[in-house]
């Protein structure tokens, strides 16, 4: 069946780079895809330049167009939300899969109780969705790949101070600062960046809710206190109120914290760190940054719970500590004392756990996800 994928988001984040190297994948696979995009997004330039025959490339400016351009019986594929009257217009008659990229424990499932299939991106994703009420599940993580063909310009070893927050128009206050942030950003001196001497973590995301790393740093910005040639280094950028708390979380630390802003390509970035630090996890999916960074050889500090514990190889691509809000980051000291002091774990040591991680094996993982959707007969739900 012809695929017609659809991700309606605005912006790049996450889901978004997800369904670029998803996509790539199914046209690997041979699949012929229709990708259904928003008409004011400006991130698929990627996928539009290097354009396959197998792919159709559709700018939509609402969900409720989609449905009237499929053709008779087709399967559909979503990443990012879609709306109840979408699903109403498609249900039954056409076959409605999607990914979960967010876990539901503590979230409300929405439509996909009703999709005939869902995917999940990891193992904890999948575990989630069967007690939030989904009750056709794709048995398989597809996990993800390391993917920085998304980045244009190619790499530099130049980073400057870039914006460190993204401003929500939709609100009065962010939408006057926006206004006048690019004249901030303009007289303010852009430094560049270079490593200090010492100890460097690494934060390469977005910083927002589901990071949680205002909370992380409740709790260790105290123990990093105590250890002076530990520096902290932030790449992204949030909305206002979540750089906003983690300033506040960082106080302790905060003349040794610089805030860099989102980078137009991050990857040589990982290697000016020692170690690249995660953020809380029960609201994070996957965790494609840490992915990034084992694959580029930095090791990773995570907290051991799902799914860094699907992503971290404990020992041998970086280190997992118990979450420090359950011991006040005891164990987070432990583990910072034993990265100091070294030795340093090179994650591409541990060539079988990142093979999960690379592009054949995820090819495969979606060629199987192809043949199973071939098993559905046509005018039936799996």
């Amino acid at each position: 069946m012809h695929c017609h994928i659809i991700n309606l988001q605005q912006h790049l984040g996450g889901a978004e780079v997800y369904t670029m190297f998803f996509t790539r994948a199914m046209l690997a696979a041979g699949q012929r895809v229709s990708l259904y995009v928003n008409s004011a997004a400006t991130c698929w330039s990627g996928l539009v330049a290097e354009q396959h025959a197998q792919l159709a490339m559709v700018a939509v400016a609402s969900d409720l167009e989609i449905p009237q351009i499929l053709p008779g019986r087709a399967w559909i594929l979503t990443h990012g939300p879609v709306s109840p009257a979408f699903v109403a217009a498609v249900k039954g008659r056409h076959l409605l899969t999607g990914f979960c990229h967010m876990p539901l424990a503590g979230r409300r499932v929405g439509v996909l109780a009703d999709y005939d299939l869902v995917f999940g991106v990891s193992g904890y994703v999948i575990s989630t969705l069967g007690p939030a009420g989904v009750a056709q599940v794709y048995p398989e993580a597809l996990l993800g790949i390391a993917d920085f063909s998304r980045f244009a310009g190619g790499a530099s070893d130049t980073f400057r101070q870039g914006n460190v927050y993204s401003w929500d128009r939709r609100k009065y206050r962010d939408r006057v600062m926006s206004w006048f942030a690019p004249l901030w950003h303009a007289l303010a001196p852009q430094r560049a960046y270079s490593r200090r001497p010492g100890f460097t973590l690494g934060i390469v995301s977005n910083i927002g809710p589901i990071k949680q790393f205002d909370l992380l740093f409740e709790k260790i910005a105290p123990i990093i206190a105590m250890r002076p040639g530990v520096n902290i280094d932030v790449f992204g950028n949030g909305a206002y109120r979540s750089v906003a708390d983690l300033k506040i979380a960082m106080r302790p630390i905060a003349d040794r914290v610089r805030f860099w802003g989102r980078q137009a390509d991050p990857k040589p970035l990982y290697a000016q760190f020692d170690y690249l630090l995660s953020g809380l996890p029960e609201k994070e999916a996957l965790g494609l940054n840490i992915i990034e960074s084992q694959i580029l050889g930095t090791p990773v500090l995570a907290v051991n719970a799902p799914p860094f514990t699907e992503t971290v190889l404990d020992g041998k691509s970086g280190f997992l500590f118990r979450d420090p809000r359950g011991d006040n980051g005891a164990d987070f000291a432990r583990v910072l004392d034993r990265a100091i002091a070294g030795p340093r774990p090179n994650p591409l040591d541990a060539p079988a756990h990142l093979a999960q991680f690379s592009h054949a094996a995820f090819n495969a993982r979606v060629a199987r996800l192809i043949e199973h959707i071939a098993t559905i007969p046509r005018g039936a739900t799996p």
